[in-house]
This record gives C-alpha cells, sequence and structure tokens, in this order.
C-alpha cells in the first residue's frame, strides 16, 4: 500500500462512511474522507435525527389533551414554529460537530468538498488528486420526486419558513406517515395521498389496517391516487422513496457495476465489482436504514484493515415508523411467513394501554406474534403503540438468538406494563 497516497478513502461523510473512516484509522490505516455537504449525512442533517425532534414536539399537543382530562388544568397552548427551527438547528449543528470531531480524534484526514473517482484508484477533491488502495463509496441517496407538479422533499420539510396550515403528501410509506402525524400534531390539516391499497407497503397487514385507523383518529384525510391535483393545500410533499446518489461519481467509468435503480451491485462485504472499490448504505438500495449503513461501515473497517474478515446478513432488521403511535416489526411478516412454506400460528391482541384510561383517547396497542407451527419458533414480532420501537428493539434480540414461543410464554411479565402483553399472549 505504501505506492499510494492513503490506504483508504471514503467519499460521503454519512453514518455509515464516518464510522468506516474512523473504525479503519483505528486500525492504524491512513485514511481520507471527503464530504461535500454537511458531516453527518441523510440521518443527522435531513433525516431520522431531525424527524424525530419534529415527533417529539408535535406529540405535545395531544399530551396535554390527555393532561387535562387527568385533571390538570392547563391553559391553552400555542406553538412557536420559528423556535422550534431553531432550537432544532442547534442541536443538529452540535451532532454534526460531533462526527468531525471524531473523525479528526482518530487522526482521519477530512476534506470538505465534492470527490469523485478520476479512475479506479484516483481520487479527485478540490482540485487535488489523491490515490488510495482502497475506496468506500457512502454517498446516501435522495429524494424521488414526481415526474409532474410542484413538491417538496423530506428535506425542505426540516427548512419551511412557516408552518402550512394544510399540507397534502404522495406517498404512504414510512415517511409519509411520520410527516402526517407530525404536520397534524403540529396543527395543520393534513391529506396523504397513498399509491398503493393501503398504508405501508410491505408491512403486515395488521399493521397497515392498524396504521390507517390511527391517520383516521387523527384527523388526517386518506386518499388514493398517484397525484394531489383535487386537494385543498397550501403545500405539497413527494414521500415517494429515496434514489442511490451515486451519478456523476465516475463509478461506471471505473468498471462498478451499477443496477438499473442506480444502486451501486455489492456482495456481503460490500464489495463491488471492482475489487478494491467498496460501497455501503443507501448507495446500494440493500436497507435504506441508518444502522446498517454503520454496521456496514464498520464490517468493511474491520474486513480490511483489522483482520476479521465481516460478511453482513441482511435479516431480522428491526424496523420503526414514528407515527402516532409508533409502529415497530421484526422479522417475518405473517404473508411473508406462509409463503415461505412456514406452518404459521398468530397470537394477536389489541386493546387500549392503561395509559389512556383517564383520557378516553381511541388508540388502541396492536401486538402481533408470528410462530413456526412446527418448531414453535417465532417469526416475527409485529407491534403498534406508544413506545413500539423501544419495546421490539428488545424483542429483536430474543428473536434474533432464535427465541421459541415457550420461551416467551415462560418469561414472567413485568405488570402494569404494555410490553408484557408479549408473554402473555395465548391462542
Amino acid at each position: 500500500m505504501a505506492s499510494f497516497d492513503v490506504d483508504f478513502f471514503v467519499i460521503g461523510g454519512g453514518s455509515g462512511g464516518v464510522r468506516a473512516a474512523r473504525v479503519a484509522a483505528e486500525h492504524g490505516a491512513r485514511v481520507a474522507i471527503a464530504e461535500s455537504s454537511r458531516w453527518g449525512g441523510t440521518c443527522v442533517i435531513r433525516g431520522c435525527v431531525p424527524k424525530k425532534l419534529m415527533v417529539y414536539a408535535s406529540e405535545v399537543s395531544r399530551n396535554l389533551d390527555d393532561a387535562r382530562r387527568q385533571g390538570w388544568t392547563i391553559p391553552e397552548a400555542s406553538f412557536d414554529w420559528s423556535s422550534f427551527i431553531a432550537a432544532k438547528d442547534v442541536e443538529i449543528s452540535r451532532l454534526s460537530n460531533a462526527y468531525l470531531t471524531r473523525l479528526q480524534k482518530a487522526g482521519v484526514r477530512v476534506i470538505e468538498g465534492r470527490a469523485v473517482l478520476a479512475d479506479a484508484h484516483t481520487i479527485e477533491v478540490n482540485g487535488e488528486r489523491i490515490t488510495a488502495a482502497h475506496v468506500l463509496v457512502a454517498t446516501g441517496g435522495r429524494p424521488r420526486m414526481p415526474v409532474t407538479g410542484r413538491y417538496i422533499s423530506s428535506d425542505e420539510a426540516f427548512h419551511l419558513p412557516e408552518l402550512p396550515k394544510r399540507i397534502a403528501i404522495l406517498g404512504a410509506g414510512y415517511i409519509g406517515l411520520e410527516f402526517a402525524h407530525i404536520f397534524a400534531g403540529f396543527g395543520a390539516k393534513v391529506t396523504i395521498v397513498s399509491r398503493g391499497e393501503h398504508v405501508l407497503r410491505g408491512f403486515d397487514p395488521d399493521l397497515q389496517i392498524e396504521a390507517e385507523r390511527n391517520l383516521a383518529a387523527h384527523g388526517i384525510t386518506l386518499l388514493q391516487g398517484d397525484h394531489v391535483d383535487g386537494v385543498e393545500h397550501d403545500l405539497a410533499m413527494a414521500a415517494i422513496g429515496r434514489d442511490p446518489a451515486s451519478g456523476e461519481l465516475g463509478l461506471r467509468e471505473a468498471g462498478v457495476m451499477i443496477d438499473g435503480m442506480g444502486a451501486v451491485v455489492v456482495d456481503e462485504f460490500s464489495q463491488s465489482s471492482v475489487p478494491h472499490i467498496y460501497a455501503v448504505g443507501d448507495v446500494t438500495a440493500r436497507a435504506q436504514l441508518t444502522p446498517i449503513a454503520i454496521r456496514e461501515g464498520h464490517a468493511v473497517a474491520d474486513t480490511l484493515f483489522g483482520n476479521m474478515p465481516t460478511p453482513i446478513k441482511h435479516e431480522l432488521i428491526p424496523t420503526a415508523v414514528f407515527s402516532q403511535p409508533a409502529i415497530a416489526t421484526v422479522g417475518l411478516t405473517e404473508p411473508a411467513a406462509r409463503a415461505a412454506g412456514y406452518e404459521v400460528q398468530v397470537f394477536r391482541a389489541r386493546f387500549r394501554p392503561m395509559r389512556y384510561a383517564l383520557s378516553g383517547r381511541d388508540e388502541f396497542v396492536l401486538i402481533k406474534l408470528v410462530v413456526c407451527r412446527t418448531t414453535n419458533k417465532v417469526l416475527g414480532v409485529h407491534m403498534v403503540g406508544a413506545d413500539a420501537a423501544e419495546i421490539v428493539q428488545t424483542a429483536a434480540i430474543a428473536v434474533t438468538m432464535g427465541a421459541t414461543k415457550m420461551d416467551f410464554d415462560r418469561t414472567f411479565a413485568l405488570h402494569p406494563t404494555t410490553a408484557e402483553e408479549l408473554v402473555l399472549l395465548r391462542a
């Protein structure tokens, strides 16, 4: 590797790229990383972190309503959008700077600028050419936008100059549902337009139905269609997915195979068709989730510089939708389990949680276990309800370890909690 300027060059300063760069440097590699925007990538700057801050803030209105019905005397509250946005931006800047600081402390050469491949071993950034023994592409994705019509994406939703009174959202996947609840919680009139028969395509059918009930309970209008024409709105937002950001990086010219959707084709080691070029995260379109990109980036660093070849199996990935209430899932849905040939047994409970016993809020918890009748193994855990993501994250440990329904049954319940229903479900 001595003939190259660096051992490892990372293109992209998001979660996956930063983790790979830092771990590689800690293994002793000479590392450089380039980012064309802000450190932290989609998740920190324009994704899960600011979105979760929005979720927390937008939940306050319903918490106040519940509190009034529990005996609290609370005057009518008002929400100031500009104050929230300013506070949110301060926190995002803090996190972005933390990413940068961790790279610098690890000894990574940090470059602010747009990097492209001049050839298979040469990266050009800010007019400088740097040769690298290994290259990692971690450029993430970008919002997919409709061909016609005027829409903002989720990127712009974090920086609106004012809160819209009426918003129409095209797309009923997790991004669409999350923002529908966010804007409704802030007081906007929300219409969500689903291009499919049900929301949350690919999720368990019981979760889809419960999610649709909760849209109605929050005053969110759900329509079917492929555009928002005819929907009264101040603002239209597209939430129809994200595409890999692989263009204009010189990848094809360097011999890297790109599929029809623009994703870098890689194997279980995140290795592309060019042996020394790797790719992780959304640019590979394997699983567009931050923890997956982080795990993939760490594995590449361990494989190349830690003497620990580490393949990644994209199985049993916990997923959450931060709607209100939240939705979380791990493992196989009921249709997927049947399609895979399992003889399926379903355990299900739907109930109003204790937290709404006094307020009377029309909101229910749904918990569902998908179990193999032959082996008693738990194939999937699916939940709608407050704290669903926190509960399913813990349940995912058991599912990943291969727990059976009998293991769940012999676990003592922690009462009174919502989570105890996981171990109390009976046929």
